[in-house]
């Protein structure tokens, strides 16, 4: 019998949470995952699902598990397991990405994962007779656009702003061409960032990364700013979409279950965005002798030593701080009507921040024979 949903990407942070609520819909998983240094694909799943259980109180369905590399030919699938798939799985959710921003080679990331992983899930898909794909994009297919952006637009002729975009343009677009299975469901959640409740996440990107790098610099004894506010290249007025986990996962759990929905495409972002000053507030609130002043765009002159580190670091991250455009969420909205967005407002970014600092910006999974301490 075919009722299994096969979810690629499980083991980060979006699919750990996509992983709790398709459970809570009572949805059957079937999981492709690699196996890590440390433990093996079925520990690596143990270990999710027991901080779970920590967490909830109450145990949760185990997924089958299934061994292989989303970027190898086949998937790394062993016979048995081709086997098992084409028997029990009518449906994928692939969830699978890599966020690497600029490329060094061109078979590496993100091509390797977000275009050729794309590409045998397809062929996974061809081969099986499975025609319900569910696909998590990004809303920043749409490059460097500054205006309002449909969720019916993919190519438009935009400039990407960024490989990571370029590649999740060209895996977007292959699976919409793909003739051998059913109009495609489309997800496109804005920057994920961590838990609207808990603050918890396993990732430190993008706002992240800057809150990490000042609150290093700060605290180091070996970098003084002479009491000078670092100056920042932007004006406070740019718009950055972000949104949480809980709600992305909880909004895709929710269309996926619902087949009326199916084969749209979904803007999962917020309408109301974070500016820049926000982020800089919140910054000066957790961060002692931190003290910044925008400057507006362009190179610093005479630039202090806080200054040229910082700026060094998160130069992979220049694409990121541009102006968000406007994202059109009708369908989302349509489908989702009891389920808002949570605004990132200035409390819940103190919130997240003050997560990810306890945390040392630093998440590493426990195996399952390890006390594994719960979410809070």
């Amino acid at each position: 019998m075919s009722d299994y949903v096969l979810l690629t990407g499980g083991t980060g942070l979006l699919g750990r949470y996509l992983l709790r609520d398709l459970a809570d819909h009572g949805v059957s998983v079937a999981m492709l995952v690699r196996p890590s240094r440390r433990m093996t694909a079925e520990e690596r799943v143990d270990a999710i699902l027991a901080t779970w259980e920590s967490q909830l109180g109450r145990e949760l369905p185990r997924p089958h598990v299934i061994e292989g590399d989303l970027a190898e030919s086949d998937l790394g699938l062993d016979q048995y397991s081709r086997d098992w798939l084409v028997e029990h799985c009518d449906t994928v959710l692939h969830n699978a990405a890599s966020l690497t921003f600029h490329a060094t080679d061109p078979a590496g990331e993100p091509w390797r994962t977000n275009v050729q992983g794309t590409h045998n899930i397809l062929e996974l898909c061809r081969d099986a007779g499975i025609r319900d794909v569910h696909y998590v994009s990004t809303a920043y297919v749409c490059g460097l656009r500054s205006d309002r952006v449909s969720e019916s637009d993919l190519d438009v002729g935009q400039e990407p702003g960024n490989d990571y975009e370029r590649s999740k343009i060209a895996a977007e677009t292959m699976i919409r061409e793909a003739d051998f299975i059913s109009p495609a469901t489309i997800f496109r959640p804005s920057i994920i960032v961590g838990d609207s409740r808990s603050g918890f996440t396993t990732t430190f990107h993008g706002f992240y990364a800057a809150l990490r790098l000042a609150h290093t610099l700060l605290n180091s004894s070996a970098v003084d700013n002479n009491g000078r506010p670092t100056r920042l290249t932007l004006s406070g007025s740019e718009r950055k979409n972000l949104v949480s986990v809980d709600w992305v996962s909880a909004a895709i759990a929710g269309i996926l279950v619902q087949p009326e929905h199916h084969g749209r495409t979904f803007h999962l972002t917020s309408p109301s965005p974070v500016t820049t000053l926000v982020m800089r507030d919140v910054l000066e609130e957790l961060i002692d002798n931190c003290e910044n002043r925008f400057v507006g765009s362009g190179p610093l002159k005479d630039p202090s030593l806080i200054e040229r580190l910082f700026y060094e670091q998160m130069q992979v991250y220049d694409s990121y701080w541009r102006d968000d455009p406007v994202f059109d969420a009708s369908n989302t909205v349509a489908a989702l009507p009891e389920l808002p967005c949570p605004e990132i407002d200035h409390e819940l970014l103190v919130r997240l921040s003050r997560a990810a600092i306890d945390m040392g910006f630093r998440w590493r999974e426990r195996v399952p024979s390890e006390e594994t301490p719960a979410i809070r």
